[in-house]
């Protein structure tokens, strides 16, 4: 038997939307070969293969399963299907790297986590943001003891792309996308980034939802069908929409430590801005995803700072997902490459009792169950205990 290496290992991706691609795009950077991929259909994965370029198609992730060849699942479907897909792969004796959420509640979630277990399975939760080499800089100067005692942990995450009735996705219907929008698709990657770079946990939530659009203009057929055309207003049919477009959390964490984080997918101007800042007792840090090679750095009593990426400038573990110079910039595609490769190289070298270096199943059911906790807060109008 040939001994997997990175161009060995066969690895199959279920699912073309937005970040279906960027898997592919990142798995091959990195010298890895994607050998198939599984859509809802044989035709439509027959036409994604041919764009990509990928060998074998699969009209269902099941069939994919039953390929010996493949080892490794990357699970770029939509929300609802996670759970389902995660504990087949698993129980298939496939490696896992799921997309978030990892399911759509936390009994779901504790059963994948419980199951990777089980298998001795390698899994994976797509917190990508993770690996930008600025982002694991604000870890190492926060870890160190750099900025001194935590104070505050504030930030938002804010997008515009459902900023008008007339901007549909699947991920307005609760039963495709989960109960929590906005909170669910991007303020989990925020929370998740800010327990990373801190090491603290939440211990309690307060949150306050809105919904800008409560009736939202749904295209009557799919949007595929009218590519190339202005929609008229007997294109739509009215949607009573249930999650939020907007919210914000007050967030109590360990040693007494407070934040608060805002999202919102209705902010003119801004496309996929994720901004925190760490006040603490010497100094401070800020970030901001659209800015993602740069970090400031706030003092009292003397200049403040700006630290461009340059490796010959970071920390090692800030290093280590560097792949550029000093003045060659490196952004979000980037983050799915130096994730993948930690992710393969902790598969091929074997030792699955080595702590990984890489978001797992248990830090996709953290997330989990701090966003079930701020749910129920929104309703509940009352600090509710993680």
């Amino acid at each position: 038997m040939t001994k997997l290496s990175k161009s060995t290992i066969g690895v199959g991706v279920a699912g073309t939307g937005f970040i279906g691609p960027a898997h592919v795009e990142a798995l091959r950077r990195n010298g890895i070969t994607v050998l198939g991929l599984a859509e809802n259909t044989r035709e439509k994965a027959e036409q994604k293969a041919a764009e990509m370029g990928i060998p074998r198609i699969y009209g269902s992730l099941d069939e994919m399963l039953k390929d010996d060849d493949i080892q490794v699942v990357h699970l770029a479907t939509p929300n609802y299907l996670h759970y389902p897909h995660a504990k087949a792969a698993l129980l298939a004796g496939k490696h896992v790297v799921c997309e978030k959420p990892l399911a759509m509640n936390t009994r779901e979630s504790a059963e994948l986590v419980q199951l990777a277990k089980e298998t001795g399975k390698v899994n994976v939760v797509n917190f990508n943001i993770r690996m930008y080499p600025l982002v694991q800089q604000a870890r190492s100067m926060v870890q160190s003891g750099e900025l001194g005692d935590l104070f505050i942990l504030q930030g938002s995450y804010l997008q515009d792309w459902l900023l008008f009735p007339t901007d549909w996705n699947w991920r307005l219907e609760p039963e495709l996308g989960g109960s929590l929008r906005a909170v669910g698709d991007i303020g989990s990657h925020w929370l998740d980034l800010i327990t990373f770079i801190t090491g603290l946990r939440v211990v309690e939530v307060f949150a306050d939802f809105k919904t800008m659009h409560p009736v939202r203009k749904k295209p009557a057929r799919p949007v595929e069908t009218y590519t190339g055309k202005i929609l008229q207003p007997e294109d739509y049919v009215d949607q009573p929409i249930f999650t939020e477009d907007y919210a914000t959390v007050l967030l109590h964490f360990e040693n007494d430590v407070r934040g608060v984080l805002t999202v919102g997918q209705v902010c003119s101007g801004r496309k996929n801005r994720l901004f925190f800042e760490i006040n603490a007792s010497k100094s401070s840090l800020a970030w901001d995803s659209e800015r993602p090679n740069e970090l400031w750095v706030g003092h009292r009593t003397q200049p403040n700072q700006i630290i461009m990426k340059d490796p010959a400038l970071l920390s090692p573990e800030a290093r280590a997902v560097t792949s550029y110079p000093g003045g060659h910039n490196e952004g979000f595609p980037d983050t799915f490459k130096q994730l993948y490769n930690k992710v393969y190289n902790y598969i091929l070298a074997g030792d699955y009792n080595k702590p990984p270096d890489f978001p797992t199943f248990a830090d996709g059911h953290y997330e989990m169950q701090l966003c079930e906790a701020i749910e129920r807060s929104a309703k509940e109008k009352v600090w509710i205990k993680v």
